[in-house]
């Protein structure tokens, strides 16, 4: 990063300028026949098909620049797209970027976000082929995501049978702890882990790729509006019901964190969302793969228990709620 980008502001530099600096000295994976610097990119598909994905953050809405670095920042935009693509049983494979942003916005952050998001892609497989770079009164992160089936099926929402396991690949609850940190204003070295897993999701990519060519899920989602949302959509899907077991969520360290807040640990599992965890369901009888630990079944019916019973308390996140529903850099 240059001394100049330091001081110098997007309208200074101006868009093709600045879009030089963040693309330049990025390596492109061999699936990238063409990256950026052209009208569009050129990717392969060996499988023949694409699995793709879109997702948009807005700035106090989704995310604020006083409560996540650029870097931060950039790495969730691409987590919570790769973590879509995974979800479908596809292997990540280009990113493509549009960014919006005010002409006061010091280049240096965008060269930060791009920083982030390119870390992300990495740690996912993929890379970031192109994408667009406009003014806008604040800042907005669009994302298109690609992945590639290396010749399987989709995994869908759709394939929940009654009988299956339930089973969830990842950490719950952690992303809405650290929101709700931020949201207090709190300040406690027992905070940095829940900090840590709202500003950088981690989604475990590997627990769904690397069950390729053996037992797979019959039904898969990625966990962001909520585990009890998300599970209810697969269930929907489905046209079936599942049943939650609460002590196969319990989770004695974020209890800790919750009695801290005065909070409830177990709302930020169920309904906390942004974990980009994934939950699945497998045929009855499966040794699941590393990384995965059963929390509940699927039966007749239809919806989401828990324990037999239904929730009580939020279930998700919705994009439209009413004023003050939902707290500002919640992102969903």
């Amino acid at each position: 990063m240059s001394e100049d980008s330091r001081a110098r502001t997007v309208r200074e530099v101006g868009e093709f300028a600045v879009i030089d600096r963040i693309t330049a000295g990025r390596q492109q994976g061999a699936q990238v026949l063409l990256g950026p610097g052209d009208d569009a990119a050129v990717v392969a598909a060996p499988d023949g098909r694409f699995v793709v994905s879109t997702d948009m953050l807005v700035e106090g809405r989704h995310f604020r620049l006083d409560w996540s670095t650029p870097t931060d920042i950039g790495r969730k935009a691409i987590a919570q797209n790769a973590a879509d693509v995974v979800a479908m049983g596809a292997r990540p494979s280009a990113f493509v970027v549009a960014l919006g942003c005010p002409g006061d916005t010091p280049v240096t952050v965008l060269e930060e976000i791009t920083d982030g998001m390119w870390a992300e892609a990495e740690r996912a497989g993929g890379a970031i082929v192109g994408g667009d770079l406009v003014h806008s009164e604040q800042l907005v992160i669009s994302v298109t995501a690609f992945g590639d089936l290396g010749g399987q099926a989709a995994i869908t929402r759709a394939g929940a049978a009654v009988g299956d396991i339930v089973a969830v690949a990842g950490e719950l609850g952690w992303s809405g702890a650290g929101l709700a940190v931020l949201s207090a204003g709190a300040a406690d070295p027992a905070f940095t882990r829940a900090l840590a897993a709202h500003r950088v999701p981690q989604p475990p990519y590997a627990a769904v790729l690397d069950v390729f060519g053996s037992v797979r899920p019959t039904a898969l989602t990625d966990v962001s509006d909520g585990l009890l949302a998300d599970l209810g959509h697969l269930a929907r899907a489905s046209g079936v019901a599942i049943d939650i077991t609460g002590t196969a969520l319990a989770d004695p360290d974020l209890d800790a964190v919750a009695r801290l807040l005065d909070a409830d640990a177990a709302q930020w599992i169920l309904a906390g969302g942004e974990d980009h965890a994934f939950a699945g369901t497998w045929p009855a009888g499966t040794a699941l793969p590393p990384g995965w630990r059963p929390i509940g079944t699927v039966g007749a019916g239809s919806g989401v228990t828990v324990d037999g019973a239904a929730p009580t308390g939020g279930t998700g996140w919705e994009s439209f709620h009413g004023s003050g529903a939902a707290p500002v850099g919640e992102k969903r």
